[in-house]
């Protein structure tokens, strides 16, 4: 049990780290195309143990981005964001259940779910995470497209992006 808190804690430690160190540092911006950002610490709360009370998923995901809320200089938006995002995992994993459910001891990860539902997964959570994200952020329905198109060329790198730390980083289990 104690190798698989450590194992979580890393991984979040790591993602935070990458990208308060990193990613918060790249412009990605392509003229006036300014709609692609990499994001890929809610991948942390993403992947925690599906048996994880909802209670401590939430607790993880305000302090995490209350966290990379310091280092953005963004009061609450990055907080605000993961606690939805953490609220709306419970029924993203619901929706894609599969038809035996859920081991109590597996984590929704590639190796024990599959690429596939994996992928499912992640964008469906990504884009839950981004659209709050942003739309926080504008704090105004007046900016919807501009919400949108950030969110959807957000999820796309972004994914790509944590499929390689996925892949470089990944555990038997």
């Amino acid at each position: 049990m104690s190798s698989i808190i450590l194992r979580n804690f890393l991984r979040g430690l790591g993602l935070v780290l990458f990208q308060v160190g990193i990613l918060s540092r790249l412009d990605l911006s392509l003229g006036s195309f300014t709609f692609v950002h990499l994001i890929v610490y809610p991948f942390f709360i993403l992947l925690l143990p599906i048996n994880t009370p909802k209670a401590v998923v939430l607790l993880f995901a305000f302090f995490t981005g209350l966290f990379v809320d310091f280092f953005y200089n963004s009061p609450g938006v990055h907080a605000g964001a993961m606690l939805i995002a953490a609220y709306f995992r419970p029924f993203a994993l619901k929706v894609l259940e599969p038809n035996e459910g859920y081991s109590t001891k597996f984590s929704p990860t590639m190796v024990q779910m599959g690429f596939n539902w994996f992928i499912s997964y992640i964008s469906i959570t990504s884009f839950i995470f981004c659209f709050a994200y942003f739309s926080l952020d504008a704090f105004s329905a007046v900016y919807i497209f501009r919400i949108f198109m950030n969110s959807v060329f957000t999820i796309i790198p972004s994914i790509f992006v944590f499929m390689i730390i996925h892949f470089l980083f990944r555990s038997k289990v």
